[in-house]
This record gives C-alpha cells, structure tokens and sequence, in this order.
C-alpha cells in the first residue's frame, strides 16, 4: 500500500529524534542559480563532506522518490511532488511542482537509473533504508 511508507517514515520519527544531519547542528553552505545543480550532481558521484543547501535537498529528494517508486509503486514524480517526501525536515525541500526546471537539469545528468553505489547515494539510502522500515 502506497500510504505505508508515510506511516513507517512517522513512526521512525517518533522514536528517533535525534539525527546525526540535523541542520540545526550543522554548517550549511547555501548556493543559488546553476551552482545548485552541479553540487546536487557532485552529490550523486562523490563523497561530499559539506553541508551544501538546497542542492542536497534536491539529491536527497530525487533518491527518495526513486525508491519509494520502486518499493510503493506509482511514479517517482508523484512522491517529488509530495510536500511530506522529506518528513518537513528540511526547509530547503521544493516539490517537482514548485521547482521543476532545477529537477529536470538535475536528472538530464544523472537520470532515475543513478548508480547507488557512487557519491552520497549509499549514506542517504541507509537513511531511506531506516525510515520506511525496508
């Protein structure tokens, strides 16, 4: 069922409140304009060891809504488009809707079929991984 994944990711939040990405903890690195594009693209290729606003938040997004795909069903541009994606914990967040020039040059790079073994991908799979209960 579609709806399991929202009430796993909220349950994993309840009993979990602290995090170890917790931008409240963090030293985040804001860019703007095409700069968030290629530092969402270094984040799918190579480790990354700063706090890079909102370009994360479009990576992490674009993996989520793959695996939620795979996993729930329906397409990954129905979960992009989910204000809750993210669990509202990131204030960087912008659905496909709200943002959709900045996915589309963001997966013209990497597309859907990202290698889940390269960049960022595996930490933010564990942490997928944790939340959905999978």
């Amino acid at each position: 069922m579609k709806a399991d994944w929202k009430l796993k990711q909220e349950i994993y939040h309840r009993l979990h409140t602290d995090h170890d990405d917790d931008l409240n903890n963090v030293d985040i690195k804001l860019v703007e304009g095409y700069d968030i594009v290629a530092h969402a693209v270094r984040h799918f290729n190579s480790k990354v060891d700063e706090w890079i606003y909102p370009s994360k938040s479009y990576f992490v997004a674009i993996c989520y809504a793959r695996w939620l795909a795979e996993d729930y069903g329906d397409r990954p541009l129905e979960y992009l488009n989910d204000h809750s994606l993210l669990y509202g914990n990131d204030p960087y967040f912008k659905t496909y809707e709200e943002d959709a020039p900045t996915y589309m040059m963001i997966l013209q790079r990497v597309g859907w079929d990202f290698d889940e073994t390269k960049g960022m991908v595996p930490d933010v799979r564990k942490y997928y991984q944790a939340e959905c209960g999978l």
